[in-house]
């Protein structure tokens, strides 16, 4: 009880009461937002039993490397209805060559060559559109020219979650696991962006999805105009349509091991800079709601981690706030291993809590530097 009476009568209790709301907030973010991925049964869910055709739309420049490795993968999908369109943005590696050849073998490739200086939007954003024009089938399922499936039931177990209501299937897009400790981090990264979207679409909140593993309905992409409302944006072909379009009923999740995607790292820490800056330039342009959200998790783990850091310099009760980081910590461990269950990553549980520390750092840095950056092409 003295122990209480002191804790409350210090002169610092206004930042204690500080690190206790900054500490209820991301309670609740990770029991009632992300435990919707981490405990997510889809076993629960319905699934067509219709094995509807599919395109699947690739966009590639001078990829020829990771075309001549991972294509052969999804043109040979054990799926008996599907064809797979490749955009070949102007490239000036070998690229052509090797499609007019692979075109020879498979009948279900469908090339589209694109000259240069045609593209009119920033970024992939026309040759995506292209490639989505061009295709046979209203189920579009887009992946990346450096991607491969996990295995051969990746576009069945895509198709599997659409419904007469749903319109959008968020899947999962993994990196490949190398030794190293950047790599460690990318896939916590990945990983930590999943919980997010995955777990606020579950929520009723969709707010994005990633091109490396991502379908929705060809019909849904004409009907909304594509992506002529943010054709400027060098990112945001996955994240901002998928923001503007999405809802609560026409979108779902698919998280089963055989539906995943692997793309290989970054091996570069600068690298890895470069492209986590590209990708966090689009969160500025989505709806309101969505930012809130989102803003609201990112400033309650600075709030948490100020006021605890702020605490410990003034040498307050160190029981309590060992206590407070625990509580926060056994919590982060049970949602984050359970998610790492579900979406098949592993060998990175014990360095997460480094990990989220320096990521926050990393995006506080890309915040200010985002102010001044140039636009880039993909």
């Amino acid at each position: 009880m003295l122990w209480l009476q002191g804790i409350l009568s210090s002169p610092w209790i206004v930042l204690i009461w500080v690190l206790l709301a900054a500490l209820l907030v991301q309670m609740i973010y990770y029991w009632f937002i992300f435990s919707r991925l981490a405990f997510y049964n889809a076993s629960k869910r319905p699934v067509s039993d219709q094995k509807l055709p599919v395109s699947v739309v690739i966009c590639a420049k001078n990829e020829y490397h990771n075309l001549v490795r991972f294509l052969p993968l999804i043109l040979e999908q054990e799926y008996p209805e599907y064809e797979v369109v490749v955009v070949n943005d102007a490239s000036d590696d070998d690229t052509f060559y090797l499609l007019r050849e692979l075109t020879d073998k498979y009948s279900r490739l469908n090339v589209v060559n694109i000259h240069q200086n045609l593209n009119f939007f920033v970024g992939k954003k026309f040759p995506l559109s292209i490639g989505i024009r061009s295709a046979r089938y209203d189920t579009v399922l887009l992946t990346d020219a450096d991607c491969f499936p996990a295995g051969p039931h990746w576009i069945e177990g895509m198709q599997s979650v659409f419904t007469a209501k749903t319109s959008i299937v968020l899947g999962y897009g993994a990196y490949i696991s190398q030794p190293g400790l950047l790599n460690k981090l990318i896939r916590f990264d990945t990983l930590h962006v999943a919980m997010q979207y995955m777990s606020l679409a579950l929520a009723g909140l969709p707010y994005m999805g990633v091109g490396r593993n991502l379908a929705y309905h060809r019909e849904l992409f004409f009907n909304s105009g594509g992506f002529m409302k943010h054709y400027k944006i060098t990112s945001g072909d996955d994240d901002l349509f998928i923001n503007e379009v999405a809802n609560r009923k026409n979108t779902r999740i698919q998280t089963a091991p055989e539906a995943v995607t692997f793309s290989k790292p970054k091996q570069t820490f600068g690298a890895w800079f470069r492209q986590k800056k590209r990708h966090l330039t689009t969160g500025g342009f989505y709806r309101p709601s969505h930012k809130f959200v989102l803003g609201l998790f990112s400033l309650s783990q600075f709030v948490f981690f100020g006021s605890l850091i702020a605490l410990a310099i003034l040498k307050v009760d160190w029981i309590l706030l060992l206590g407070i980081y625990i509580l926060r910590l056994i919590t982060q461990t049970v949602i984050i291993k359970k998610s790492m269950i579900r979406l098949g990553e592993k060998n990175f549980l014990l360095l997460f809590p480094f990990f989220e520390v320096f990521l926050m750092m990393i995006n506080l840095l890309l915040g200010f530097t985002g102010l001044f950056s140039r636009k880039t092409q993909w």
